[in-house]
Parts: C-alpha cells; sequence; structure tokens
C-alpha cells in the first residue's frame, strides 16, 4: 500500500507542483517543501539535541507555544524547529517564539524530500501536533529509529472513517508513532479502533486549555476599544472565524439585534482574510457602513458613531478582541467545517453561541452545552432569538460567561502532563 501510495504521488506531482507554483505566498518556502533546507539555518548544532515539531497552520503553532517555551526552560541546550505549511503559521512561529525556535516549512510527502530534511535537521525527538499523519515523513523517522510522538492529538468523524476505510495502510502508518497524547476520550478510542497498541495511547486533554488561559492572562498589546474607535456606550458582537454564509447570517442577526440595542457594533472576523473584499461587499450589500480595521486611523483619533461593521482584516488579534464583546459567536460552526475554538472568548469570561457543527471541539461544545456555557443556534433566526433574549437578560449573560470561564478553569494540566511525557522520551524512559 505504501508502493501504491507513493505511485498516486507521484501521478499527483505535476498538480500539486503547479498549484504551488500558482500560489504567491508558496513560493517563497518551495525549496523547504522540497526538502532544501538553508544551510545556516540547521548548522551549528554543536552536538546538541534537536526537537522537531510539526504544527501545520496557525491554531496549531499558537496552540504549541506554551509547549515549546517550557521544552527551552526544561532544556535550554535543546534546539527546536517548529514546521508549518502555511504562511500564517510561519508568521506565527516567528512573532511568538523568536529566540526560542526557528522555522521551517513542511517537506512535501515525496520519500526523497522527507528524507533531504530529516537528514539535514537530524532530530533526535520528532513532535507532531493534531492530525498530521503523513505517511513518508512517519515511516521514515520510525526507519531512523527517530522517537515520534503525537500531542494534542484528535480525530475528527469524518477523518476517522476516512481512516477506517483503509485501516491496514493506517496501522503501519500510526505505527511510527512511540506515543500518542490524546485530547479527549473519544480520540483515545478512535487511535486504539485505527490499531495502535492501547499501551502507546493516553488521554492528555487539550493544550488550548493552557494557551487560552495563558494569553488571557498577558494583557501587553492588546487590541483596545479606542483602537476599533468605539464610543463609550457602545457594545460589541463579535463573529470570529467566519466562512462564506455565515457572513450573511450574522448580518442578518445584527439588523434585528439592533431594535433592542441600536449602541451594538459589529465586528466580522473572516477566517480567512484574503476574503476581506468579499465581506466588505456582503456588509454593503445589507447596508451597513463597512469599516476596514486597517483603514481605521491611528492613536487619537476620534470615535466613530452609528450601526456599523467593523472588519478585522488583521491577524493575531482576535483572540485579545474577545475581552471587550458582549456577544461572541464561532464561526464555522453554521457550515460543515467543523467549527472553530470555543476557548478563546470562554477565556475571557464571555457566554459563547455557535452553530451545530462542531465536530473539531466535539466536547468542549458537549461540555459548553450542559454547563450552560454556550448555546447551540442552526440558522439566522434562533440566532437572533438567543441574543436578543441575552440582551434582555444581562443576568443570565453573565452567568454563562462564569461558566464558561470556569470550565477552561477546571480542564486546565494538559501542557504539563505532556512536557512531562516528551522529558520521558527525551531521558530515555518511554515505558
Amino acid at each position: 500500500m505504501f508502493f501504491l501510495y507513493n505511485l498516486l504521488l507521484l501521478l499527483a506531482s505535476p498538480v500539486i507542483f503547479a498549484i504551488l507554483l500558482a500560489k504567491k505566498r508558496c513560493r517563497p518556502g518551495l525549496r523547504q517543501r522540497l526538502g532544501w533546507l538553508p544551510r545556516d539555518l540547521v548548522e551549528g548544532r554543536d552536538g546538541r539535541p534537536t526537537i522537531w515539531v510539526h504544527a501545520v497552520s496557525m491554531g496549531e503553532a499558537t496552540a504549541v507555544v506554551s509547549l515549546v517555551q517550557q521544552l527551552k526552560t526544561r532544556y535550554p541546550a535543546v534546539r527546536v524547529f517548529v514546521s508549518t505549511v502555511t504562511e500564517t503559521g510561519k508568521e506565527t512561529v516567528l512573532r511568538r517564539l523568536a529566540g526560542q525556535a526557528a522555522h521551517l516549512y513542511f517537506p512535501l510527502d515525496f520519500r526523497w524530500s522527507v528524507r533531504s530534511a530529516l537528514l539535514a535537521v537530524r532530530p533526535n525527538l520528532i513532535v507532531v501536533v493534531e492530525t498530521e499523519f503523513w505517511p513518508n515523513f512517519l515511516r521514515e523517522a520510525s526507519a531512523r529509529r527517530i522517537p515520534v510522538i503525537l500531542v494534542n492529538g484528535r480525530l475528527s468523524t469524518d477523518s476517522f472513517a476516512g481512516y477506517r476505510r483503509i485501516r491496514p495502510f493506517f496501522r503501519r502508518v500510526l505505527a511510527a508513532f512511540t506515543l500518542c497524547a490524546m485530547q479527549t476520550d473519544r480520540d483515545v478510542e478512535r487511535m486504539i479502533q485505527l490499531g495502535v497498541e492501547p499501551k502507546r495511547v493516553v488521554r492528555t486533554g487539550n493544550l488550548k486549555y493552557d494557551q487560552v488561559a495563558a494569553s488571557a492572562q498577558a494583557t501587553a498589546g492588546l487590541l483596545s476599544r479606542q483602537d476599533l474607535r468605539l464610543a463609550g456606550g457602545e457594545e460589541l458582537l463579535v463573529a470570529g472565524s467566519t466562512h462564506p454564509s455565515e457572513e450573511e447570517a450574522v448580518l442578518g442577526c445584527y439588523r434585528r439585534l439592533l431594535d433592542v440595542a441600536p449602541a451594538l457594533v459589529l465586528v466580522l472576523a473572516p477566517r480567512h482574510i484574503e476574503r476581506t473584499e468579499d465581506v466588505v461587499k456582503a456588509v454593503q450589500s445589507h447596508g451597513f457602513t463597512a469599516v476596514r480595521r486597517t483603514k481605521l486611523p491611528g492613536a487619537g483619533g476620534a470615535p466613530i458613531t452609528g450601526p456599523r461593521v467593523i472588519i478585522l482584516d488583521t491577524r493575531g488579534e482576535l483572540a485579545t478582541l474577545y475581552r471587550d464583546a458582549t456577544l461572541v459567536f464561532v464561526g464555522g460552526s453554521l457550515v460543515n467545517v467543523g467549527g472553530h475554538s470555543p476557548l478563546e472568548p470562554a477565556a475571557w469570561g464571555k457566554a459563547v453561541v455557535f452553530g451545530p457543527h462542531m465536530d473539531h471541539f466535539a466536547e468542549a461544545a458537549e461540555q459548553f452545552l450542559a454547563c450552560g456555557a454556550g448555546v447551540m443556534v442552526h440558522d439566522t433566526d434562533e440566532m437572533t432569538q438567543v441574543m436578543t433574549a441575552l440582551l434582555m437578560d444581562r443576568s443570565r449573560l453573565e452567568a454563562m460567561g462564569k461558566a464558561a470561564y470556569q470550565l477552561v478553569l477546571e480542564n486546565q494540566g494538559a501542557l504539563a502532563r505532556t512536557v512531562a511525557l516528551i522529558a520521558r522520551i527525551l531521558e530515555g524512559d518511554a515505558r
């Protein structure tokens, strides 16, 4: 099956290279994606051990910031490389881990590019984040007897169903993992069903609970009400990480909410800021003034008044914006993409409204609903009804926010457990 996988990969290679060349943002890292790493990036080891952490994009890179920092504190001599696939992931690494880890682009899963990258980095340990199961990369690491640990592991329903269809193949792929540290009991059970030995699968919890709590405590550089030019009595409805069609639903809800809260200002934070122009057009089609975050005047500018929609066309500011939100909707949940994190607003003590498609955060969504920290809605009408009720009952809104914050507190600890497991492997005791 590995032969068949590599044959299909070879046949698809012209399309893969065409896509990479066509995308301007992919061209700067193309040589690294082919396994050719800059000499100055990987030289100068001086016998020091090396850890290679792979976090595909911004979300995964953000989740392991605290993990990398703790490992560097515990093992200051260790060199750490953090690889990503996306440009947003690279920006996160460079911004959040400057001086602690070097960034590199993850190689395409051709055997020759993977071998070249592994030979250049020569890791003593590989840490894979969440769901990055690249067959050739894992097989080549195993052939070199490099320990590989999966951290913050999860398996969505769709991914699990796909892997089960070719279970014999993925059983061999997953055999490369020395240890799988999973987010939930559901994820543990799914890995075992895919053929991973039970003794190599443990539940550690979700690193994002620790990460969002730490971010909420770090108040320096937070996006402020003044930055958004809000007047004194204005309140915010923040719709985070939205996808196409979700903006339409939120805009429809916002128009109706203005009847009960005329001082409400909507912030739309599209998941992909490349869609900003489309979001601007959607806002204008609903008759609202569209204000891009990057076009707001500098410090000292006068507040802007009246109903309007601020479009957050920047990266890295959404999590801090939740601090000043009155109402929160978490996107990727009215459309079937698996949902985005409800933990960031919860860390600021905010009630969370989300749609029915929360598979990527299924256990968290269940907990939010069970403890009254969140509400599930299915369409614009339900969203409007729920948010209107919350605006009319502020004591309930406050109680939900407190429940959300308590949920974050109660679920911390994954970071310490994960660091302990990695330490055990690094120090030669993988029992």
